[in-house]
């Protein structure tokens, strides 16, 4: 990714979140597009920063440049949008790229692993380190030009039917849990389900599964989790930060204008930043409705934590012997989460520390 290119337009982006641009009027003919999202509509947060791009990216083109966008299976699966971006069916798509992780495991790289960055660490390694070069050369082989687009933030450990006590407890434990993780909750002796939000309510009251993680309290909330299984638990240890991205046709992004391009990007990055602000600013409201209603929030024992961080170290160091191209990028990751929680550590973690053990 062009650190410059972000530098210079992010002015642009900085004044429509203002609400006080102009419109850019790109040149051109009218263009319209179709982004594919793997996310449903109810979940206003996470879907609603495709609507975000769209519609800034139809203010700052002056109307000349046009993207619907489309919930997960209305025009193709929520977890095919990476073939039909990459084929071409659709020139956009908005998802979490470790949802294909069985294609290469380097795609939860771009998204979250367990025990990996957060979320301002994520964004620094893709604007400021070397993340955005990395996947960009990585998803090329997929025909995709990649952009973040949305974060988060920390999640929680997921709704479950039954109280945690040890991690003897998650032994033969049918669990959804998204991407990358699934592989490490398998190896602690879990069962993991790949299912998408608009199914995972159905398939945790029919008993289908024993537990589910999606988000946080916002989300888990509208997806009525906590009225099939009563047990809370944080946090989510696989992910700290997970990031979305827009997907991009190599093919279709080449064709457009200079301007156009810088209109993606910029659009992009105000869906990114607008995202995490929703989340934060809706999760506290829903948890404190989550607890009244009976839910009950706990902290994973901590020698559940334990084996999944043990677990995930090793699992990284097998990929890595199998995979160079996931050797490459995690290679980098890893040694900017080095430096980061080294620095994390001191002002940022002692600050937060302090002051959530007062009673303001």
């Amino acid at each position: 990714m062009d650190r410059r290119s972000i530098i210079k337009n992010a002015g642009i982006a900085g004044v429509l979140a203002a609400g006080a641009a102009p419109a850019v009027h790109a040149q051109g003919a009218a263009i319209r597009w179709r982004l594919a999202s793997s996310f449903p509509k109810a979940l206003d947060t996470i879907f609603g920063a495709a609507d975000t791009f769209a519609k800034k990216v139809g203010e700052m083109s002056g109307g000349k440049f046009t993207i619907t966008t489309h919930a997960g299976g209305e025009l193709m699966p929520a977890f095919g949008v990476v073939d039909g971006v990459q084929n071409g069916t659709v020139e956009m798509a908005h998802t979490a790229p470790y949802y294909f992780h069985g294609k290469d495991e380097t795609f939860a790289l771009g998204c979250a692993i367990p025990f990996g960055l957060n979320s301002r660490q994520m964004t620094a390694w893709m604007y400021q380190g070397n993340g955005g070069k990395l996947m960009r050369e990585f998803y090329a082989k997929y025909n995709i030009v990649n952009f973040p687009m949305g974060n988060t933030g920390a999640q929680m450990g997921g709704f479950y039917r039954k109280e945690i006590k040890s991690a003897a407890d998650i032994k033969g434990m049918k669990m959804r849990i998204g991407g990358f993780a699934g592989r490490v909750f398998e190896r602690m002796g879990g069962v993991p389900q790949n299912i998408p939000g608009g199914e995972i309510y159905t398939a945790l009251e029919k008993g289908t599964i024993d537990s589910a993680e999606w988000v946080g309290p916002y989300d888990d909330q509208k997806l009525g989790l906590n009225k099939v299984a009563p047990f809370y638990y944080y946090p989510g240890w696989w992910e700290g930060g997970p990031q979305l991205d827009l997907f991009v046709n190599d093919k279709a992004y080449a064709g457009l204008s200079a301007e156009n391009k810088a209109i993606i990007e910029c659009a992009a990055a105000m869906a990114h930043t607008e995202m995490q602000a929703k989340y934060d600013a809706k999760n506290p409201a829903a948890l404190k409705q989550l607890v009244g209603a009976g839910t009950k929030v706990l902290p994973f024992p901590k020698d559940v934590l334990e084996l999944a961080f043990k677990e995930a170290t090793a699992l990284y160091e097998e990929v890595g012997a199998k995979n160079a191209n996931w050797k490459k990028v995690f290679a980098d990751y890893s040694e900017f989460r080095k430096d980061q929680n080294l620095w994390f550590r001191f002002a940022e973690a002692r600050f937060d520390d302090f002051l959530q053990a007062q009673k303001l």
